[in-house]
């Protein structure tokens, strides 16, 4: 194996991994926002898909324009971008790559977050136009969801509806899958591993486990469930069944809950935590 193989190999290997981890921190993100108010989770999930299908995007154009006799430093040069739409056009110059308008709509969004949404509150201009990333994710579920989202009362927050959440999946799902199998599709021509994924890893949700929140969240339930009614005796079952409770509100249940899918949840109830650790002191 030569260098150029080493670098596709082994180099873009890991590059996947990351980027299937940014995508799936995407997701789980915006999975989790209670609300589609707060422009920081809104920047989050925005910033983390942003960098992740860059990343795949790039790794997909290295693996179909390389060759071992081109310029190196004119390639690499060119991949100092974070159009993805650009990166998208290259990619279908070498492999027939199908996705719809709002797909590609989607990555416009991602670029235009990337190249300047991020950096706009720097700008004195800002004080006149806010939130602009917020906007534009707003615009873009109302235009393809048929809804009316409205600016803040700031008396009632904007719920992120589930169809929001399974819309946003199936959307990045659907890219991050069809970039995958370009990018298998060639490494598999090169006699490349690069698609070699961490069993239980990010990327791995991602790529080949089509990134089930909803699973996961199915999951935690459930074991919370066995745990609560198990029979089963064993020394690990009687350690846990010997650790004296703290004395939380019954009545805060439904909140205790949402910690275990929401950031903001978990903001709120580790407070309460803290006064009644202070008590048993």
């Amino acid at each position: 194996m030569n260098k150029h193989q080493a670098w596709k190999n082994f180099n873009l290997g890991e590059e996947l991994s990351i980027s299937g981890t940014f995508i799936y921190n995407g997701l789980r993100r915006f999975h989790g926002m209670q609300v589609l108010d707060h422009t920081d989770e809104i920047f989050k999930f925005l910033y983390n898909l942003s960098v992740g299908l860059e990343r795949l995007l790039k790794i997909a154009v290295i693996l179909l324009e390389h060759k071992d006799d081109a310029d190196q430093e004119v390639l690499e040069k060119s991949l100092i971008t974070h159009n993805h739409l650009e990166l998208l056009k290259r990619v279908r110059g070498h492999h027939k790559f199908d996705l719809g308008s709002p797909h590609n709509e989607f990555l416009a969004l991602l670029s235009t977050f990337y190249t300047s949404l991020r950096y706009d509150r720097f700008t004195l201009s800002s004080v006149y136009d806010t939130d602009r990333e917020r906007k534009a994710l707003w615009g873009f579920l109302s235009k393809h969801l048929n809804v009316d989202l409205r600016e803040p009362s700031g008396l009632f927050a904007t719920q992120n509806d589930t169809r929001y959440r399974k819309y946003i999946r199936r959307m990045v799902t659907k890219i991050s899958s069809a970039l995958f199998e370009v990018v298998r599709d060639r490494a598999h021509e090169l006699n490349l591993y690069t698609c070699e994924l961490r069993h239980g890893s990010r990327a791995e949700t991602i790529f080949l486990g089509k990134a089930d929140l909803p699973t996961e969240e199915v999951l935690w339930k459930e074991l919370l469930v066995f745990f609560m009614n198990t029979k089963a005796s064993s020394g690990y079952f009687e350690f846990l069944y010997s650790i004296e409770p703290l004395e939380f509100d019954p009545s805060l249940a439904g909140d205790y809950l949402q910690c275990f899918q929401s950031d903001a949840a978990k903001a709120f109830v580790v407070d309460e935590l803290e006064h009644l650790y202070d008590l048993v002191k």
